[in-house]
């Protein structure tokens, strides 16, 4: 009776990631349609918002339509102004770098069967190093000027705050709930990307606040839009000239200006800066509390058939 209960529950699990990822793969094709088509997005954010959709599904979709998708031809830049939705571009273009490293390791470490433990060390690096060196200082060397290198010098600080928020959302939710569906470690398994949509939801959550901040304070880059960045950015000094002629721009010429002075406290950014890393800390508390650090993908193969899933 408890196995046959047990089954149905399974069943009806499977059931509504097929109707959500169907949901995501909908949304994900409505977005990119819309983004080639219609809004005048900044490229990278582009790609910023599929990649983020894939992982959030249709979640993705509502935040995308109120505070990114432009409501009548020529009003994007007025359209993403305000505050909030200035700190939800910061918090995609943070969640498609690092939620994208985070998911490839672990899908590479869950295949070479490591414990789950190693696991988070190497996807925490790999959602940082592909936040810092490809998505921020890659990607938008032009709109901050100088070299590459300065690029990361200037963007570290940021990434590594907003890192830190959304791995504390992130690896609890993949230890405690792979802990008890062994099967959601595997790739393979659809609930593996599941469990990646959840720990996405939450990482972005607890990212937003800290991007809102950092945007407000200008240490990072909000909505763009390229009517005024240029399809591949464009230098700090020549887009506040451009921004001094339009009055909707003013939160945005505010930003850069910030962003050219660093007019934030040692004080304030080592405050944020604790309580990021305090964060991390209580994710980690948790996944170490309610998962197991020691499982492996691979013991899935190793258990004996007659031997019960752990749930």
């Amino acid at each position: 009776m408890k196995a046959s209960m047990l089954a149905g529950s399974h069943h009806w699990i499977d059931i509504t990631l097929w109707v959500w990822f169907s949901l995501t793969a909908l949304s994900a094709i409505y977005i990119a349609w819309d983004l080639i088509t219609r809004t005048p997005e900044m490229k990278v954010m582009k790609w910023g918002w599929i990649l983020v959709t894939l992982y959030m599904g249709p979640v993705a979709f509502i935040v995308y339509w109120f505070s990114c998708r432009e409501p009548t031809p020529g009003t994007h830049e007025k359209f993403i102004v305000l505050l909030w939705k200035q700190s939800v571009g910061s918090t995609i273009h943070c969640m498609a770098g690092d939620a994208t490293g985070i998911i490839l390791a672990a899908a590479v470490t869950s295949l070479l069967g490591l414990p789950m433990g190693v696991d988070a060390v190497v996807e925490y690096v790999a959602g940082f190093a592909l936040g810092l060196f490809i998505f921020q200082a890659l990607f938008m060397k032009d709109l901050l000027g100088g070299t590459y290198w300065q690029a990361v010098k200037g963007t570290l600080l940021p990434e590594w705050l907003s890192m830190n928020t959304v791995m504390a959302g992130m690896i609890p939710v993949m230890a405690v709930l792979m802990t008890r569906d062994m099967r959601a470690m595997e790739p393979t398994s659809l609930r593996f990307w599941g469990i990646m949509s959840i720990a996405s939801l939450v990482g972005a959550a607890l990212a937003y606040p800290v991007n809102w901040w950092l945007v407000q304070n200008g240490l990072k880059h909000g909505m763009g839009t390229e009517r005024a960045l240029g399809k591949g950015g464009t230098q700090i000094a020549a887009e506040r000239a451009r921004l001094s002629t339009t009055a909707v721009h003013l939160c945005t010429e505010d930003n850069m200006t910030r962003m050219e002075t660093g007019g934030v406290s040692a004080e304030a950014k080592l405050s944020v800066t604790l309580l990021t890393i305090a964060m991390l800390a209580v994710g980690v508390t948790l996944a170490a509390l309610y998962g197991d650090f020691s499982m492996r993908a691979r013991e899935i193969h190793e258990m004996p058939m007659s031997m019960p899933m752990p749930n």
